[in-house]
């Protein structure tokens, strides 16, 4: 992977550079405390349902291609082949898995990152570090700002758009972050959500793996 240093991210305005983490940590420590019976009332159902451990933590690549652990609560269960490995997603994707994912409750742990400061309300969607060495130069831009708990690419099409479309989302984003267009992602991941609408792509349970795209287009990963 490579190492050298890239340019530094400049604040498209006064809101992102001055306002946006602190507002993100005010709204998500708020919203933390209002969900708390939501929270209380998941995590029993997912030990219920799914069993222990209610919440999934795994390493996702944040700002600066740095990587932190997202939490969320479990939706797959540990179902293994013959072998020991790992059944494909929509194998272990269970019926309540599903309903969670469709109204993003599996998510709502990820306020706990936001309130860290690992990701904020607004941004690109956090995925794999595995996923870095094959990001094309221009892709790598997403990693300028925080993740986010949504983004544009999450409102406007979820997992029904490709890989290209969504990143070119997100470099975009990352190029020009407003109050306003924050507030118009919000409004629109909660219709998106109501409508549950892009939950999977017409490939996957949720999202094809990104390696498996790039390779469908003869793209191959930096040293």
């Amino acid at each position: 992977m490579e190492t050298e240093v890239r340019a530094k991210h400049k604040s498209y305005g006064p809101y992102e550079r001055l306002v946006k983490r602190a507002l993100d940590a005010f709204l998500s420590t708020l919203a933390f405390i209002v969900l708390s019976p939501v929270l209380l009332v998941t995590a029993i159902l997912v030990r219920i349902k799914l069993g222990s451990p209610i919440i999934f933590c795994q390493t996702r690549a944040g700002r600066n291609e740095k990587p932190f652990k997202v939490y969320k609560f479990r939706t797959m269960t540990d179902a293994r082949d013959s072998d020991g490995n790992l059944l494909p997603d929509e194998v272990r994707l269970t019926g309540f898995g599903k309903k969670l994912r469709a109204t993003s409750l599996d998510e709502l742990p990820e306020l706990i990152n936001i309130i860290k400061g690992d990701m904020s309300i607004v941004g690109p969607r956090p995925l794999h570090v595995y996923y870095l060495p094959w990001y094309t130069e221009d892709q790598r831009k997403r990693h300028d700002v925080r993740p986010g708990l949504t983004g544009y690419a999450q409102a406007h099409g979820r997992n029904t758009v490709d890989w290209d479309d969504k990143f070119q989302m997100d470099v975009d984003y990352a190029s020009r972050i407003t109050f306003l267009g924050d507030c118009r992602i919000i409004l629109d991941t909660v219709k998106t959500v109501f409508k549950h609408e892009g939950i999977s792509s017409e490939t996957a349970a949720t999202m094809e793996d990104f390696r498996d795209y790039c390779r469908s287009k003869g793209r191959t990963p930096r040293e």
